[in-house]
């Protein structure tokens, strides 16, 4: 793609969304913006001049985004960025579509096209340049079956001495489901940023829980950290963690983008390295950009032990190659050792 700009096609049938995408798009050097108002048009557009990333909606009334989505990725696959509401359906529809081969979300303007503020469009136009530098991988099947009821869990109160924090962007909703997906659940409490817009992270959440040994849950302000729990990071909402008498505690706030996110990988790390020092275990999985590199480097300055996910299997390197040019990973893991090699690090951990 040097050389040319980055061809953007736009299917939503929404005039008004249309409208707004181009108002960012069309001011953002290095690209060019085609569009269409459904996925029976936009076929004949891509048969015309095939684009370098699609921006989709899921609701459309002649045809679904998501029907689209399944026969674009098992006939031409083209990296695709939903655009979707954070309404339940919505929030749901756009993980199913993240699961059949999608690479990211943003959420979709709820007020026209005024709404769209320069956050916006930069988390817009991040996502559509990760997409254009995302590997496509097979859509992920479902994991099978879900776990046995009840599970284990720690008893009430008791905090986790120890402390695991993960941080993915691009990609990371498959990674993260194979990842927590193969822990036991007796493993140390876990802290998690996946870079995902306000609405969407609930839902997420709840996909994991359904199909892990461990707890998953979005994070609540104050929520303590536990053996056997996973606490997600709320979209729009920077997670920090705190240590009190009792042990490990998040705590959730708004605040501007930290390394163009909220939440902020670095925010996550860096709190994680004031508080539990050799105690924790940090993970920098596949993304975009640099959010997490000097997080990760201060959690390995405080004695902490760093992992991060290895170039051939991630989506797109650029977070953990990020930390790894920083000097701040101690050892790079292919995503399907990721599980073991926390456990094992975890085992080696000396909490505070």
């Amino acid at each position: 793609m040097t050389g040319r700009p980055l061809e953007v096609l736009v299917v939503d049938d929404s005039a008004v969304v249309r409208e707004g995408m181009a108002m960012i798009l069309g001011k953002a050097a290095g690209l060019s913006l085609r569009a269409a108002p459904d996925p029976v048009i936009a076929r004949r557009k891509i048969a015309a001049a095939r684009p370098d990333v699609i921006v989709l909606d899921l609701e459309m009334p002649r045809e679904d985004g998501l029907t689209f989505l399944r026969e674009l990725m098992a006939t031409d696959p083209i990296p695709v960025v939903i655009c979707s509401s954070h309404s339940p359906r919505g929030s749901r529809a756009a993980l199913e579509a993240l699961r059949e081969g999608a690479v990211e979300v943003v959420e979709k303007p709820r007020l026209g096209v005024r709404e769209f503020v320069h956050e916006s469009a930069t988390l817009l136009l991040d996502a559509i340049h990760a997409a254009a530098g995302a590997r496509l991988v097979a859509p992920l099947a479902r994991m099978a079956g879900a776990p046995a009821r009840p599970r284990p869990s720690a008893p009430d109160g008791a905090r986790s001495r120890a402390i695991i924090a993960l941080a993915a962007s691009t990609g990371g909703p498959q990674a993260l489901l194979q990842v927590l997906g193969g822990l036991p659940a007796e493993v140390p409490g876990i802290v998690v940023v996946q870079h995902m817009p306000a609405g969407f992270t609930a839902a997420f959440a709840r996909s994991l829980d359904d199909v892990c040994r461990v707890e998953v849950r979005e994070a609540a302000n104050g929520d303590p950290v536990v053996d056997g729990r996973v606490l997600i990071a709320p979209g729009g909402q920077h997670l920090t963690v705190r240590r009190d008498a009792a042990g490990y505690a998040v705590d959730i706030a708004p605040g501007p983008l930290v390394s163009r996110h909220r939440p902020s990988a670095d925010v996550l790390f860096r709190s994680v390295a004031s508080v539990a020092a050799e105690g924790a275990v940090g993970v920098i999985m596949t993304g975009m950009g640099d959010d997490g590199a000097q997080g990760l480097g201060a959690m390995r300055a405080a004695g902490a032990a760093t992992l991060a996910q290895d170039e051939a299997s991630c989506v797109v390197f650029g977070m953990p190659r990020a930390a790894i040019a920083l000097g701040a990973v101690d050892e790079v893991l292919p995503l399907g050792a990721l599980a073991d090699g926390m456990l094992r690090r975890a085992r080696l951990m000396t909490p505070r």
